[in-house]
């Protein structure tokens, strides 16, 4: 494995966009989890959407950078 050892700023892009999106996923399952049960915490919902949301933002700049926006 010759491989360099650093990473370029895309390769780090795309490792921080893995890491938002599995993030992103794990708030989706504690949401619907907790929505499931019989009387949820509605505090709690609300703030973990709130997390979810700002991973979304964070998850689209990135996106962003990496794909650029070409009109044709």
């Amino acid at each position: 494995m010759n491989a360099s050892p650093e990473m370029n700023f895309e390769d780090l892009l795309r490792v921080k966009l893995a890491v938002l999106q599995r993030e992103h996923r794990d708030l989706d399952e504690a949401v619907h989890a907790l929505e499931t049960l019989g009387r949820p915490d509605v505090l709690t919902l609300r703030r973990l959407k709130k997390q979810k949301l700002a991973l979304k933002d964070q998850i689209t700049r990135i996106e962003d950078k990496l794909i650029p926006n070409i009109i044709a």
